[in-house]
């Protein structure tokens, strides 16, 4: 919580746990592009989206995820763009898409795609619950040294 003078710009992005479907604006911020390069992938069938209930195109989470694996993993040159890759440098904090989440009875390995970069993260399953962390679930990637923390925005 800040005081008076506080310099924290409120997040670019809403979050609730129970976020299933992105905005347009959304989707393309955290896949590292513009909406309107995304509407273009919408409207070629490259990416599926649906009119939400206030009649503005959203992309499921879980499709979101699946688009930001594929880009991660062989670039954004099948889609028309070219990877931004080498243009982006990280941040010590970057905010990002949850692409898959592997658990065990002690152990959680939670995969994040934060615009062209793959972020791996291992914790407790535990706190992988409490977080809420599945694939489409938005996240934020903190990296401290060979550290990866997830936290939600």
């Amino acid at each position: 919580m800040c005081g008076a003078g506080c310099d924290d710009a409120p997040p670019h992005l809403r979050h609730d746990l129970s976020v299933s479907a992105y905005r347009v604006a959304e989707a393309a911020e955290v896949l590292g592009v513009s909406d309107d390069t995304l509407r273009r992938w919408i409207d070629a069938g490259r990416v599926p989206a649906r009119a939400g209930d206030d009649g503005k195109t959203r992309v499921d989470g879980v499709d979101l995820a699946a688009l930001a694996k594929s880009i991660a993993d062989h670039g954004a040159e099948g889609f028309g763009q070219v990877s931004r890759a080498a243009a982006v440098s990280a941040r010590n904090r970057m905010r990002g898409i949850v692409t898959a989440v592997k658990k065990d009875t002690v152990m959680a390995q939670v995969e994040m795609v934060c615009g062209p970069y793959r972020m791996v993260s291992l914790m407790s399953a535990e706190a992988a619950d409490d977080l809420g962390l599945e694939p489409g679930v938005l996240a934020i990637a903190s990296v401290k040294s060979t550290n990866v923390i997830v936290e939600l925005p």
